[in-house]
């Protein structure tokens, strides 16, 4: 008797950082084994958690804006 494993969705990852070049490289090379969301500063990060809560944040600290410290934060002190 053959048993299949059943498919399990990719994890998500939400990828964060200004630059554009390295928002394309971790895509590229992470993309076949994981769903990857990116954004490129903390407050679209803040946006796309909301809607859909990723498994794995990767989050430059050194951002524009909202640093990637205040993003952390942020998410600490929300009911997420």
């Amino acid at each position: 008797m053959h048993h299949s494993s059943p498919i399990r969705p990719k994890a998500t990852l939400l990828v964060v950082d200004d630059s554009p070049d390295n928002l394309a490289l971790i895509n590229k090379l992470l993309k076949d084994a994981y769903t990857v969301r990116v954004a490129n500063c903390g407050e679209r990060a803040l946006q796309l958690i909301a809607n859909n809560v990723p498994d794995l944040i990767l989050l430059d600290v050194m951002i524009p804006g909202m640093s990637g410290y205040e993003v952390c934060r942020s998410l600490k002190a929300s009911a997420l």
